[in-house]
């Protein structure tokens, strides 16, 4: 079956409604119904996005996930070779090619920078995407605060840039983002905000990590409440993965655009990541 961009809608309303309903376990047919499909497409359609079944991916939206993902898959960032960048079809593993902005431009505010930005459909809810002609600078999640509230806090952090709403200059970056074709991120921010992005980029998908580990990474293992102030900066969400980031205990912690985002996104890639095991054991 040939990927059409209109399942991203579907399989973002499903993943809301699943995660919504986790404490019911509701069945396939009412899962199907509340997004307009007969069972059998659902299913198809799901499983293809996806990976696993609809019933499957409800296992990994459970309380109990997150500190078995803690227990089983947690990275040391000291001792691990792996980027987290490439994977096997992955629609979130992207080659990513990034630059930080200069002091200078960091100064500046973004003074003189031309940012178009736009909303786009994905499986985790609409996002909002800022780019330039040198990459990506931006990308937020409207589900929890709205388009307004999302907007107005993206653009808090160029204030003295210049911006302009243009959807289709920005396509051929958006489709690259979910096509898992190589991406270029723009990033703006304090030396130490960047040390903590490089982080969270060495964290491999479908793994997680601690700001713990990820303040011992940096080299001052003190510093983590300043860990997860600039984990909660990072200005282009899912590409660079805060979500990988919980607490010691096993908990979420917070999450910059909402905790259903945070837990949408660690199931999908967990449910991602046992299908790829899966279908390497067998092949």
């Amino acid at each position: 079956m040939t990927k059409d961009p209109y399942h991203h809608s579907v399989i973002a309303r499903a993943i809301a409604y699943i995660g919504d309903t986790v404490g019911e376990q509701p069945p396939l047919e009412d899962v199907a119904a509340a997004v307009g499909l007969s069972p059998a497409h659902f299913q198809r359609v799901f499983s293809q996005w996806v990976g696993v079944s609809p019933k499957r991916y409800q296992q990994y939206l459970t309380l109990e996930h997150a500190r078995s993902l803690l227990a089983e898959r947690s990275t040391l960032l000291e001792t691990s070779h792996a980027t987290g960048l490439s994977g096997t079809g992955r629609l979130h593993d992207l080659f990513l090619t990034w630059e930080a902005m200069t002091p200078g431009e960091y100064a500046a505010k973004g003074k003189g920078l031309c940012i178009h930005w736009g909303w786009f459909p994905s499986p985790f809810g609409e996002m909002l995407i800022m780019g330039t002609a040198r990459g990506i600078c931006g990308l937020g999640f409207s589900a929890e605060f709205g388009r307004a509230r999302t907007l107005q806090d993206m653009k808090a952090r160029w204030p003295r840039a210049d911006f302009e709403h243009n959807s289709g200059a920005l396509e051929p970056q958006v489709k690259a983002v979910l096509g898992g074709e190589p991406a270029n991120l723009l990033m703006i921010g304090a030396p130490f905000q960047i040390k903590v992005w490089e982080a969270l980029l060495a964290i491999p998908s479908g793994q997680v990590t601690t700001y713990g580990e990820i303040a011992r990474h940096i080299g001052n293992p003190k510093v983590v409440r300043a860990v997860g102030t600039a984990v909660g900066r990072n200005p282009v969400s899912w590409l660079i993965p805060c979500h990988r980031a919980l607490r010691k205990s096993g908990g979420l912690g917070g999450y910059h655009w909402g905790l259903p985002v945070k837990r949408a996104l660690l199931a999908w890639e967990s449910a991602r990541f046992d299908a790829d095991e899966d279908r390497q054991e067998t092949a």
